[in-house]
C-alpha cells in the first residue's frame, strides 16, 4: 500500500491467490460488452485480463458479452475457464441501458461474489459488489479529445464509480493521482499496470522471424525503413505534430516513410490536413486497422516506433514497443515516460520540433540507441498479464470482503 491509501502490486510479482495456490475460487463477472469487433486500447486489455483470469483456478469467471459475440468469447475464454452469456444488446446505447435496467438482476441470478466493469461504467443498482476499471482522467479534464456524446457519459460514469464502486483499477498511478485529486473515490483504489503478451511481443530471433515479418509487411504495403505509430488516429495521440516532425528529419533521409497503423477516430481531419500540406506527405503510409498478429511484426522492424500523445492512462503500444526490442520516441511527463525509465527519448508534448529532435538523434542509431534498446528489454520483462490479473484479483477480493476505505 503506497502512503496515500493506495494499493499498487509491483508488476513482475506474482501474488497469493495465483493460479495453483489452492486459495477458494472468487465467482467474478466480467463485462466485456464494450470489446469491437476490431479490439484496441481498452478493448486489448479487457482480452488479455480475461484471458489471464480464465487461466487461475481462484477465479470462476462469468462474461457478459453482446448476444452476437459468443463465439468470440468461446474461444477467447473457453468453457473450462469461464463461462460465456451471450445477453448485452449489440449497440452502444442499448448496451448503457441494459448495463443499469437489466443487468443488476442477471448478476444475482448468477450468483456472482463481485462485478467488474473493465470500462468506466458499473451498474448503478446492482447489490453486488462493484469493481470499475478508470483507464485516465481525459473525459473531464480534456473533454476536447473526444467526442461529445462519449464526454458525457463516460464523465458521468467516472464520477459515480467514483462515490459508489467499493474497488477502482487504475491502470497507473499518474491516472490514480489524478483520480483521487478529481474525484475523492470512496473505495479502494488499486494500481495494477497492464502487461504484455511476450509469446507475442518479443524481437525477432531467427532469420526466419525476420523473412515472416517481412512478409506481413508486404501485405501491409510497408517497407523498412520506417517511423511507427501505432494507435487509433484520435486528437490525444498528438499524430498531426508527429506528421510535422517526420517532415522535418524526411530530407536528409530519402529512403524513410512513416508508417501510421491504426483506424481512424474521432477528430482524424486533423491527420488528414499534416500530410496533405506536409513536403513528404506521399510518404505518409496508412494502413488503417492492423490485425492483432501483424503488429509485433510492424514493431520489430521499425527504426524507431513514436508514440507522442499528449496524455494516457498507460499507453500500451510503447510497452509493446520496448517488448519488441524498437527504439521509442514518447513524451515527456507521462505515463509513457514514467513506465519506459529511461528506455526512451524524450518530447515534451506539443513540440514538434523537439520531436523531430527526438527522431533524428534516434535514427542516428549508436550506443546510447543500444543501451536504451537493452533497458527496454528489461523494463518490458517485468510486465506480465498474469502479474496484471492477480493485482485484479486483490481488488475482487477487497471488494467482495466488503471493506471500504473511509471517505477522504
Amino acid at each position: 500500500m503506497t502512503g496515500n491509501g493506495l494499493v499498487s502490486p509491483a508488476p513482475g510479482a506474482d501474488h497469493a491467490g495465483r493460479a495453483g495456490s489452492g486459495a477458494p475460487a472468487l465467482s467474478v463477472s466480467l463485462d466485456v460488452s464494450a470489446v469491437p469487433a476490431q479490439p484496441v486500447g481498452a478493448g486489448r486489455y479487457i482480452i488479455d485480463v480475461a484471458t489471464a483470469l480464465r487461466g487461475r483456478d481462484d477465479v470462476s469467471l462469468t462474461l457478459w458479452s453482446r448476444r452476437h459475440d459468443r463465439d468470440r468469447w468461446d474461444q477467447i475464454a473457453p468453457r473450462r475457464g469461464a463461462t460465456v452469456r451471450p445477453a448485452a444488446p449489440d449497440t452502444r446505447p442499448a448496451r448503457l441501458v441494459w448495463e443499469q435496467l437489466r443487468l443488476p438482476g442477471l448478476l444475482d441470478a448468477a450468483g456472482v461474489a463481485v462485478h467488474h466493469g473493465p470500462h468506466y461504467t458499473m451498474p448503478e443498482r446492482a447489490r453486488v459488489p462493484r469493481v470499475v476499471t478508470v483507464h485516465d482522467l481525459t473525459f473531464l479534464e480534456h473533454p476536447e479529445w473526444h467526442e461529445r456524446s462519449k464526454v458525457m457519459v463516460l464523465g458521468r460514469a467516472i464520477r459515480v464509480a467514483a462515490r459508489r464502486a467499493e474497488a477502482i483499477v487504475c491502470v497507473s498511478r499518474y491516472s490514480a493521482g489524478r483520480l483521487e485529486a478529481l474525484c475523492a473515490p470512496t473505495g479502494r483504489v488499486f494500481v495494477v499496470p497492464h502487461g504484455v503478451d511476450h509469446g507475442r511481443f518479443t524481437p525477432a530471433q531467427s532469420e526466419e522471424a525476420v523473412t515472416s515479418d517481412d512478409g506481413l509487411l508486404d501485405g501491409l504495403g510497408v517497407r523498412p525503413p520506417y517511423v511507427l505509430f501505432v494507435g487509433t488516429l484520435e486528437p490525444r495521440k498528438a499524430v498531426p505534430d508527429l506528421v510535422a516532425a517526420f517532415d522535418r528529419v524526411a530530407g536528409g533521409n530519402p529512403d524513410l516513410s512513416l508508417v501510421l497503423a491504426g483506424r481512424p477516430g474521432w477528430g482524424v481531419e486533423a491527420v488528414d490536413r499534416a500530410v496533405a500540406v506536409a513536403r513528404a506527405g506521399e510518404r505518409v503510409v496508412r494502413t488503417g486497422y492492423v490485425p492483432d498478429g501483424a503488429v509485433p511484426a510492424l514493431l520489430r522492424r521499425a527504426s524507431v516506433t513514436a508514440y507522442a500523445a499528449k496524455e494516457e492512462g498507460f499507453g500500451l503500444p510503447a510497452l509493446e514497443a520496448l517488448a519488441c526490442g524498437s527504439p521509442l520516441v514518447t513524451t515527456a511527463g507521462t505515463t509513457m515516460a514514467e513506465l519506459a525509465g529511461g528506455a526512451a527519448v524524450l518530447a515534451a508534448p506539443g513540440s514538434v520540433s523537439e520531436l523531430a529532435e527526438a527522431l533524428e538523434s534516434t535514427l542516428a542509431g549508436g550506443a546510447a540507441v543500444e543501451a536504451r534498446r537493452r533497458l527496454g528489454l528489461q523494463v518490458a520483462s517485468r510486465h506480465t498479464w498474469e502479474a496484471s490479473a492477480s493485482g485484479h484479483v486483490s481488488a475482487y477480493r477487497w471488494a467482495a470482503s466488503g471493506h471500504r476505505s473511509a471517505p477522504r
